[in-house]
């Protein structure tokens, strides 16, 4: 059974907001793509918790332009983590959180800045179809990588234990896994 979804007018808000920001990165050409519990939920087709932000991950060379355009569209930067590595940004309450990824001289996917500058991501984080929550479709973190960092994000970065809900999105990505493999 999965749990109810308390901040239905939350989700919506969230969902309004991750569309009209597609849209804009899409028009600027600025490629996009979800991370976290919103890649799982468009994956799975469906809203299967709260969340507290929208998590996305982002190429470091459009960070200026990603920035700029959000600023056009009225969100307000937010401090944070060092420079080159994550963008913050909140809009009418809404978190946004944009990952700063580049891709290394063997052409793998790798974080952008901060101190594990240039550590590759697993390979395939952005190999996976879009995902879609009715007729809102979105590019998302493949899920066998969600999985992987889920799991490894304590292992790579002690300081960030594993979570309750992490466990609970591992659980839900494997069995719809399963299930589409099964079907």
């Amino acid at each position: 059974m999965r749990p109810a979804v308390r901040d239905q007018e939350r989700a919506r808000r969230q969902l309004g907001l991750i569309a009209r920001v597609l849209r804009a990165a899409r028009d600027a050409g600025i490629p996009l793509w979800l991370r976290g519990g919103w890649a799982m939920d468009f994956f799975l087709g469906e809203v299967t918790r709260d969340h507290g932000d929208v998590d996305w991950f982002a190429w470091a060379r459009d960070a200026p332009a990603l920035a700029a355009l959000l600023a056009l569209l009225g969100h307000t930067p937010v401090p944070g983590p060092p420079a080159g590595l994550q963008l913050d940004f909140v809009k009418d309450g809404l978190d946004s959180s944009f990952t700063l990824i580049d891709r290394d001289s063997a052409g793998r996917v790798t974080v952008a800045g901060g101190p594990w500058a240039g550590t590759p991501w697993p390979d395939g984080l952005l190999a996976a179809e879009p995902g879609r929550i009715g007729v809102l479709r979105a590019p998302i973190v493949a899920p066998r990588v969600q999985i992987e960092i889920k799991r490894m994000m304590p292992v790579w970065d002690p300081s960030r234990p594993r979570r309750a809900k992490d466990a609970e999105d591992i659980a839900r990505l494997e069995a719809a896994l399963r299930a589409r493999t099964a079907g």
